[in-house]
């Protein structure tokens, strides 16, 4: 098995694309162990001292390393962790832990921004081991979780007000600001 990894602009996290799917059926953001007991690939990668997060995307793992941390001592335990996970036959998420489905009954101007975030943000944000996901909006105000890699990153409060706030209040009138939630 080949794993391939990519830096993201968070110097603290790395995306590793291991071929075989991780999360098709929605993405998983684990902040620490205890959160992680559904996913026994998270569960794996948390006992590496130095893991302070993993999101698992469609086809990716990012993992967040603590700052104090080096990627050349804590990368290959990583790769080792993946590629034992991926041979053991386990699923990355239990079934029971699939994320749940939107609400059917959203006014149209979240439903206007969740179209817009899913077809024009998301993509582009995975491809640098994150994830953007609508949380609510209210007043005017668009929040937004910042998850993996982009959780932390130095240039996601740039990228939330310069390209995602401009966006969304471009082709969202309804849109004043974004805000970013933990």
């Amino acid at each position: 098995m080949f794993i391939q990894t990519e830096t993201t602009p968070n110097p603290d996290a790395i995306k590793f694309i291991p071929g075989p799917a991780v999360a098709p059926g929605g993405s998983f953001d684990f902040r620490d162990a205890a959160s992680a007991e559904k996913s026994p690939l998270a569960s794996r990668l948390f006992k590496l001292v130095g893991v302070t997060g993993v999101y698992l995307g469609g086809d990716f793992v990012s993992v967040t390393k603590t700052a104090d941390d080096d990627w050349a001592t804590l990368k290959p335990r990583i790769l080792a962790a993946i590629m034992d996970h991926f041979l053991s036959g386990l699923p990355a998420v239990d079934v029971a832990a699939q994320p749940v489905a939107d609400a059917a009954d959203e006014s149209d101007v979240i439903k206007q921004i969740r179209e817009i975030l899913d077809e024009r943000v998301r993509p582009a944000v995975a491809m640098d081991g994150g994830d953007i996901v609508f949380d609510r909006f209210e007043d005017g105000i668009v929040y937004l979780h910042m998850r993996g890699a982009c959780a932390g990153c130095p240039s996601s409060t740039a990228t939330l007000k310069s390209g995602i706030e401009n966006m969304l209040r471009h082709f969202v009138p309804e849109v004043q600001e974004v805000r970013s939630v933990l």
